[in-house]
Formats: C-alpha cells, sequence, structure tokens
C-alpha cells in the first residue's frame, strides 16, 4: 500500500524484481507544450519526451484544445520518455502531474463523453459577462454588504469579499458562459450527470479508467469557484451564479496518492501521487519553500509569484490569492499577478518573420542601441494586473520609414520586462512583505537580454537554474516527498542549481523615459474592443 501526501513511504511494493524503485515520472501539461520528464534521486533527468499542444481558434476570442487528442498526447510522451531513458515503468515509484489552470472541461458522469472542448485560461468569451457582473449593482451591493461584515468582524475573507472582481481568467463565468451556452451541459448539471474539472481532473479521470474524480487545492483555487478562506468550493459563488456544487471533484492534498493507473494504459500500475497546478509547481520546483521568497516564470504568459506563508493575501489591484500546495498540515500561500502575453508575443513576431530562431532576438534587440521610440503593446488576450482590460488591444506606437525589424524585436522584448515591473511594484505596493530572493524560469528566461533588463528594473539579483522546466520538477518533488524518494525539502534545496545570477547593471531611473512612454501606449489601447 501507498501512503497518504505528506512525506508517507511505501510500507508494501517498495521493492520490485529485488530493488527500491528511485523513479519519479513527472508530466507538465503547459499552455503550449506537453512534457515528460523521468528523474532519478538526484533530480537528474534520465529520459524525456515533448509534444506541440494543439490549440484550436474557433472563433475570435475562443481558445480551446480537443480533450481526446490531448489524452492521446499525453499517453504517447509518457511512453516516448520511458522509452528514452531506457526504463521499464516497473522501475518508476511513482507519477507527478503539473497542469495548466484555470483551462476546464465538464463531462457526462454516467458515459465519461465531454460535453465541449477544453475551454482555455486564455479563452475571452466571458468578457462581456465579466464586464457585466463587475459593474453591476449585484456586485456594487455585495461589495458594501462585506465592507460592513469585515468592518464588525475583522475576517479577511469579508475584506477579500469586498474587493472581488471577476477576469476572464478565472473558470467562474467561463463556466457560467457553458451552462447558459450548452443546453446539454445544463441538463446534465441539473439531474446529477455532470462533472466538471480542470485539466488535472480530466486526466486522472482517464488515467483511473473513470474511478476517481478528484484535484488538489493548488489547482481548485486558481478557478475563481474555490473559497480558500474555507478551503472549500464556494457555496456562496456556486449560488450567486447558478452553478451546481454537485459538479466539482472533491479536493485532496497536493501530494497524496491519488490512485494507480489503470494497467491496460501502460501495461503496469502507477501511483498517481501528485497533481498540482503549474506556477505553484515551478514555485515547488524552484524551492521557494520560505516567506519572501519570489518565482518569475516568463512562458506562453508571464507570473510573478510570492510565498505569502499560511497568510492568503488580499488584493485591491489583481494580484491573486492561491493555495501554493498543501502536504499534510502544511499550507503554503502565494500571491500572483500575471500577464498572458509573454512567449505568445515572441512566437506571433516569429511566424511573421521577423526572426528565425528564438536565441536571434537577443542578438537583435542588441544591435541596436534602443527601440527608437517604438513601443509594443503585449495584449493579444487584454491587460492583466494591475491594468485589468480585457478590452484592450495589442499593438506597436511609434512605427516610422526607419524602423527596422530590430526595433520592433527589441520593442517586443522590452515590452516583456515593463510588464515584469508592473508586476513587481504591484507586488511590493500590495504584500508589503519584504522580498528574499528571486528565481527565473521559462523558456524566455534563457533570454539574457529580457533577464538583465528585468534585474535592472527591479534593482535585485535574479538567478536562473540550468533547467528551466520547474513545473516538471515541482511535481516530481511532489510525487517523490509522497514516495520517499526524497525525505524534507532541505533535502530538496541541495538539488537546485544555479546557472546564472543577473546582477541590476542600470538603475530605474536610466529606464524611467521609454517605461512612461510605454505605459501612455498601454492608455492608448485601452477598451479597444469593448462595443458596449
Amino acid at each position: 500500500m501507498i501512503g497518504g501526501g505528506g512525506g508517507g513511504a511505501w510500507t508494501m511494493g517498495s521493492v520490485r524484481n529485488g530493488y527500491r524503485e528511485r523513479l519519479v515520472l513527472a508530466v507538465d501539461v503547459g499552455s503550449t507544450v506537453l512534457r515528460c520528464h523521468v528523474y532519478n534521486a538526484a533530480a537528474e533527468t534520465c529520459g524525456s519526451a515533448e509534444d506541440k499542444i494543439k490549440v484550436l481558434y474557433p472563433r475570435r476570442g475562443h481558445v480551446e484544445m480537443d480533450p481526446e487528442e490531448l489524452w492521446k498526447q499525453f499517453v504517447t510522451v509518457v511512453k516516448k520518455a520511458v522509452k528514452d531513458a531506457g526504463i521499464h515503468l516497473n522501475q518508476v515509484a511513482g507519477l507527478g502531474i503539473s497542469t495548466q489552470r484555470a483551462t476546464f472541461i465538464t463531462w457526462n458522469k454516467k458515459t465519461g463523453e465531454p460535453f465541449h472542448n477544453f475551454i482555455s485560461w486564455q479563452d475571452l468569451r466571458a468578457a462581456d459577462l465579466v464586464s457585466s457582473w463587475n459593474s453591476s449593482l449585484l456586485l456594487k451591493s455585495i461589495h458594501g454588504s462585506c465592507k460592513f461584515l469585515h468592518f464588525f468582524t475583522r475576517r479577511k475573507r469579508f475584506l477579500a469579499a469586498s474587493l472581488i472582481n471577476f477576469t476572464t481568467q478565472h473558470v467562474s463565468l467561463r463556466l457560467v458562459w457553458v451552462l447558459q451556452n450548452i443546453p446539454e451541459v445544463r441538463q446534465a448539471a441539473e439531474e446529477g450527470n455532470c462533472c466538471f474539472g480542470t485539466i488535472d481532473t480530466w486526466l486522472l479521470y482517464k488515467l483511473t479508467n473513470g474511478s476517481v474524480h478528484a484535484t488538489d487545492y493548488s489547482n481548485a483555487s486558481g478557478t475563481g469557484i474555490f473559497d480558500p478562506y474555507l478551503m472549500s468550493w464556494s457555496s456562496f459563488l456556486c449560488t450567486l451564479m447558478s452553478i451546481p456544487l454537485s459538479i466539482f471533484p472533491p479536493v485532496e492534498d497536493t501530494s497524496h496518492n491519488f490512485g494507480e493507473v489503470d494497467p491496460s494504459i501502460f501495461g503496469v500500475g502507477i501511483p498517481i501521487l501528485s497533481l498540482v497546478a503549474d506556477q505553484q509547481a515551478g514555485m515547488f520546483g524552484q524551492c521557494c519553500f520560505d516567506v519572501g521568497d519570489v518565482k518569475l516564470t516568463m512562458g506562453t504568459g508571464t507570473f510573478l509569484t510570492i510565498n505569502t506563508g499560511n497568510n492568503l493575501h488580499t488584493s485591491i489591484e489583481g494580484l491573486y490569492p492561491l493555495v501554493g500546495w498543501k502536504i499534510g498540515n502544511e499550507l503554503v500561500c502565494v500571491a500572483e499577478g500575471n500577464a498572458s502575453d509573454t512567449g505568445t508575443a515572441i512566437k506571433w513576431a516569429q511566424e511573421l518573420n521577423l526572426f528565425t530562431d528564438f536565441p536571434d532576438t537577443e542578438l537583435m534587440a542588441k544591435n541596436v542601441p534602443d527601440s527608437d521610440g517604438i513601443y509594443f503593446v503585449p495584449s493579444f488576450t487584454g491587460l492583466q494586473a494591475p491594468v485589468n482590460d480585457p478590452y484592450a488591444c495589442a499593438s506597436f506606437m511609434g512605427l516610422k520609414p526607419s524602423t527596422t525589424k530590430c526595433h520592433l524585436v527589441r520593442a517586443i522584448l522590452e515590452s516583456v520586462a515593463f510588464r515584469n515591473r508592473q508586476l513587481y511594484d504591484t507586488m511590493q505596493r500590495e504584500t508589503s512583505i519584504k522580498i528574499s530572493k528571486i528565481r527565473a524560469d521559462g523558456g524566455v528566461s534563457n533570454n539574457s537580454f529580457v533577464m538583465q533588463m528585468t534585474a535592472d528594473l527591479f534593482g535585485q539579483t535574479i538567478d536562473k537554474p540550468k533547467h528551466t522546466d520547474m513545473s516538471s520538477l515541482g511535481a516530481a518533488f511532489l510525487a517523490g516527498l509522497a514516495v520517499g524518494v526524497w525525505s524534507t525539502k532541505e533535502e530538496l534545496k541541495k538539488l537546485r542549481h544555479p546557472e546564472v545570477l543577473y546582477e541590476p547593471q542600470l538603475k530605474l531611473k536610466d529606464y524611467e523615459s521609454s517605461m512612461s512612454s510605454w505605459e501612455l501606449a498601454l492608455l492608448r489601447c485601452s477598451n479597444w474592443y469593448n462595443d458596449s
């Protein structure tokens, strides 16, 4: 049997074929790439495989994924990684799964058939609902009532409710859209025949041949429907938005025995020992275990996340309070700000043939002394905290006949660093927590131009590890702790090694003029798509 989450070790089954397994399998389902790594006890990668996720854009603002296609890719990538490692699955102690958050699906409880494609966290179909709810008299009255309750009780959950505003990235109103626009989902939900799940829940359901419907606290807290103050699905929000509570899965610890992979899938049963949201997985992989530790992930989007200990942050400007992870009695909370279009903007520029390969962007940006007054607004899916405008448009400002590809590429990279600074300022204003360390990861962190400019704008040293796929490593660490491959977080800290330390070289004042012009460009692009 397998011990529960929180560091329990195998009491039986810990030895197969005469030796103790020390390998952990981790799968990271990102926004653009699905990766699988096999790790040994030294946290070294023994084998890997990846596949590009097929993202669908059926209508303007709609971003989807085919669930069956994703499932096939998941199975294929696991098999390829195991083959690459030259091992047998009997040697694997456990499986950890990290997934992009707030991308969800609903399916028929009896047949297991999906009602629709995955609706991505980048999807904007609920933008009008978000705008309508945020400006409604009902929400304003809730704000007022909760301010009153907070004044007399001083409970933080009432303060949080008095400040609540919906965003398109929350599952909440996208799920309301589904219930309003797909009749079979509403009917199934009313009949108790509908299952809701984020990607982790769907994969767990498929891996266990439909026998387990569950999620973990990190994924649940990212939906906008979970109350992290009560550590349960929010009956208040569900009542407010007419969402049946019956559709939601039970919520378990992040490091936990979720069940075994059905042997028919890989030929052997593998314990599923962690489910974790990608950004929280990255925090764990980066060993950001202490209050004030900050992780900066720059992948498809940018995520700036700070460890707030066991205290949930209550935000005014759009930082989001999340459960980082729960392992037994340990509960770690984080506060996070994000910008959706980082790698998205860079890939878009590549598809326009502004450059050939990603490393070229660094050389091109350094090939010109500045962007020549060109500013890029990275807003294909709106602008998040602290701007919070789902209707903002992406654009170049200041184009002139002398503009070259190098200027355009530099402007895009500068916009990434400027957005980083916006998020950093918001985090400092809102949390008042002394930042102890900053660790970076994600594909864009391999660009030294962006990294150096960000270190300058932060006025802080930024530590980038050799391997930047921290979400996968975090899922592996959490699974490994559950099965005894690793015993403590102190042991994990010794396995992490920095590759580059970016020290500030210029001061913030050196960027003030260009950042002010860039912020003006943001204002010019605001509320672009709002027809109301």
